[in-house]
């Protein structure tokens, strides 16, 4: 399906609570790897993808217990090896590869699909683990890195299709264990990649600079566990914040107090009045829904 066109104008009324970011969830699980202590994550969508992480997790030793949207990993003992039956059904899979060279300096993943050339390359997180001192090895469609000692280093992350974001998620992860100092230019600023640094600094990391496009870490000798929450989903966010400009009444439940007020922006230009109280937004048409719902075309470009 290339495109999806909505007929609207139908008043729309209500609440809803808005899911867990599957996007922040991934890495953030797959981050787990990188402490032996416990790590309690809430607000996981109970999604294919989330459990295919977990999954991945048990079959690389984490002990893994999950009830209703929190997750609980304990990884006292690890396996660097996930092969190709465990990681081929999620793209995603190959963010455990950082997790587990910051950890035990050796990491191999068989790509889904059994190969890395096509549409989504993970050229960009070899580069990266390449220039903290890893040697990156691609054989039969498995990706094998490995390193005695990793160094910080200065690494440029922006490709001919701009930043990455799984490739900042993955060499973050990889170098908060590094010695040294890592600097990250052109650095995904998208909202997942802060949650994931957020939940790394609760670890013990020493990350600044989120959310713009440098990133600086200060490497440590190891992480502790600790509990988070998973920002909201920002894709279901807008999609239901399109009901806002017609309905007479609609809220939002995202569980969060602390959200940035940008994240509002496109209900206003949509034509909306966006209220915010505690953890929920109240969204209402401008002049009691008298102002027709702007309509707008969108274009989802691919990103990795």
């Amino acid at each position: 399906m290339d495109k999806i066109r909505i007929h609207g104008g139908h008043p729309l009324s209500g609440s809803i609570k808005i899911s867990g970011s599957k996007n922040s969830a991934l890495p953030i699980l797959a981050a787990t790897l990188l402490t032996r202590e416990p790590c309690t994550i809430h607000r996981v969508p109970d999604l294919s993808d989330t459990n295919y992480m977990v999954q991945i997790l048990t079959h690389l030793g984490a002990q893994v217990e999950r009830a209703s949207g929190t997750v609980s990993v304990t990884a006292d003992k690890v396996e660097s090896l996930a092969p190709y039956d465990v990681v081929r059904k999620m793209r995603a899979s190959v963010c455990v590869l950082g997790p587990l060279l910051g950890r035990c300096k050796e990491a191999t993943v068989s790509m889904p699909g059994g190969c890395i050339i096509g549409d989504r390359p993970i050229d960009l997180h070899l580069k990266g683990f390449e220039a903290l001192g890893a040697a990156v090895r691609v054989e039969g469609g498995n990706v094998k890195v490995f390193a005695p000692r990793l160094r910080g280093a200065v690494i440029n992350l922006r490709g001919k299709f701009g930043p990455t974001v799984l490739g900042t998620d993955n060499v973050m992860m990889a170098a908060v264990l590094t010695e040294g100092t890592t600097v990250i230019e052109g650095a995904a600023q998208e909202p997942e990649v802060v949650d994931l640094a957020n939940f790394l600094n609760k670890m013990g990391a020493k990350i600044e600079g989120a959310g713009t496009r440098r990133l600086i870490i200060e490497g440590v000798r190891e992480l502790h566990g600790a509990e988070h929450d998973i920002i909201p989903d920002r894709i279901e966010r807008r999609s239901a914040g399109t009901g806002s400009c017609r309905s007479g009444k609609f809220s939002e439940q995202d569980g969060r107090e602390n959200r940035r007020r940008r994240n509002t922006s496109p209900d206003h230009r949509r034509g909306a009045r966006v209220a915010r109280r505690g953890a929920r937004h109240h969204s209402r048409p401008y002049r009691g829904g008298n102002v027709p719902c702007r309509g707008r075309d969108l274009r989802q470009r691919n990103h990795g």
